[in-house]
């Protein structure tokens, strides 16, 4: 897919960019693959006014009108899924089928909550006087921001995108500048599919200058923002000078719990998917494998036969690679320093050492024991194909290990105990569970963290409800 000559910006109903262009490269080998107009506050500003000005239109059509134009935009999504598939594979670095996978997934999420637009929850509450009747019905919010990041830029969008346009919102959207390109292929979907002008608009530019703007407009009553918790935190200060309402889905540290009695062959599967799934860069991407003793050294033997079998290489290279790049040269450095630390202060290297491609932002898998505790690796999110192993004895033990960090987004744990897994799922302090499960996301349950990892939940009934505001309405005179 060709998008050199293509408009990038999208704002009340049309194409169109700023003068400053600013190129997008490949990981793999730094060639270019395509470019954005590059905007400040005026465009962003714009943006929200048109947003503003569609609001009340869009809120007030039916249902099944903006379900309609939903499913319309995922099926245009799925006929489109490999061509920007092979754009997104080309962006973000990642393997091809991953990226043909996540914007499949991201149709899922249009679908999925163009049915859901259909069944809004209201309540008709029992009166106790005879002439009086009380009831709540939902109503859309109004004007939403969607800010999402590189790692995932056209699901993560998605995920907002489809219960915000679902509930009646107008949308404003701004896509990382580091993988932009098969976000603006999603918002073509949606507007090819019909949507009205200024129902959905796509801005590119400094983050802190456009979201600092786009916060002060008075119509906009939602910001959603998937990123690390310190940007989170700026835009919660930020969202709180006009009360708009923050959902945030911030960083992770996710612990992978293996007992002695898990299914080693299924531990050690969920492992590589949880650890390696787009190079390591995922939010509830597994950081800390926590593995009991009886089954600890089987579990690093067998891991690290797996992870020393990997080949690493351009996602969309034939034959395709088990590893691809990182997003840039600052991701794979920040990876690099934390092998070396965990390393200089005792920690073992379990796997061999990896001949990388001389051109490209690769890091080197790694498995690492006796991984000290008060080192990074054993303290901060990885976001990358390194991971450390740490033995533990008792039950109560490994909660205690995973639940000793300030995020909360995601956990793993592998057992074929039920009970154990009921316990664990009500003690362990994050969002979000895999039990013997690797891959827990789907549009249909609520995603989100606690802690550090966030407010509020995406996907599900929850996550339209997180677009709309609850009216209460008390009727008199009734006979």
């Amino acid at each position: 897919m060709a998008v050199t000559d293509k408009l990038t910006t999208y704002v009340a109903g049309r194409w169109q960019d700023p003068e400053r262009r600013v190129d997008v490269t490949n990981p793999a080998d730094a060639s270019v693959v395509g470019s954005i107009g590059y905007g400040g506050s005026r465009e962003a500003l714009a943006a929200v006014d048109a947003a503003a000005g569609a609001f009340e239109r869009w809120s007030n059509t039916t249902a099944r009108y903006r379900a309609d134009l939903l499913r319309a935009a995922a099926e245009l999504l799925t006929e489109r899924a490999d061509a920007i598939g092979l754009l997104l594979a080309k962006e973000a670095g990642k393997r091809l089928p991953e990226a043909v996978g996540e914007v499949n997934f991201a149709a899922e999420y249009l679908r999925w909550f163009a049915e859901e637009a259909r069944r809004p929850e209201g309540q008709i509450i029992p009166n106790e006087q005879s002439d009086r009747r009380h009831l709540t019905l939902r109503r859309p919010a109004g004007v939403a921001l969607s800010l999402t990041p590189w790692n995932f830029p056209v699901s993560i969008q998605a995920r907002k995108l489809a219960p915000a346009l679902a509930a009646g919102c107008t949308v404003v959207a701004r896509v990382s500048e580091k993988a932009p390109l098969a976000a603006v292929e999603l918002i073509r979907c949606l507007a090819d599919a019909g949507l009205p002008e200024g129902v959905v608009n796509l801005v590119h530019g400094p983050a802190g200058e456009l979201t600092e703007a786009m916060l002060g407009h008075r119509a906009v009553r939602v910001v959603s923002f998937t990123g690390s918790t310190g940007v989170g935190r700026d835009i919660m200060a930020q969202a709180s000078e006009r009360i708009v309402r923050p959902l945030l889905e911030l960083g992770g540290d996710a612990a992978f719990l293996v007992f002695d009695d898990a299914d080693l062959d299924a531990a050690v599967e969920g492992a590589m998917i949880a650890k390696f799934r787009n190079s390591g860069q995922s939010c509830i991407g597994a950081n800390r494998f926590l593995v009991q003793d009886g089954i600890h050294d089987a579990f690093v033997e067998r891991f690290a036969a797996r992870v020393d079998a990997m080949t690493v290489g351009d996602g969309t290279a034939d034959p395709l690679p088990d590893l691809a790049p990182l997003i840039d040269e600052t991701r794979v450095k920040a990876v690099e320093d934390m092998v070396g630390e965990a390393l200089a202060a005792g920690a073992h290297q379990a796997t061999r050492d990896f001949h990388l491609p001389s051109t490209g932002c690769y890091a080197a898998p790694a498995l690492l024991t006796d991984v000290p505790d008060h080192v990074a690796l054993a303290r901060s999110e990885v976001f990358g194909p390194v991971a450390g192993v740490f033995r533990f004895s008792a039950e109560e033990e490994a909660l205690r290990r995973a639940g000793d960090t300030e995020m909360g987004l995601a956990g793993y744990a592998y057992t074929r105990d039920v009970d154990r897994l009921f316990r664990i799922g009500e003690r362990l302090e994050v969002g979000i569970v895999g039990f013997n499960s690797a891959l827990p996301s789907v549009a249909f349950a609520p995603m989100g963290g606690v802690k550090q990892s966030g407010l509020g939940r995406e996907g599900a009934q929850v996550g339209l409800e997180e677009f709309t505001e609850t009216r209460y309405i008390a009727l008199g005179g009734v006979a």
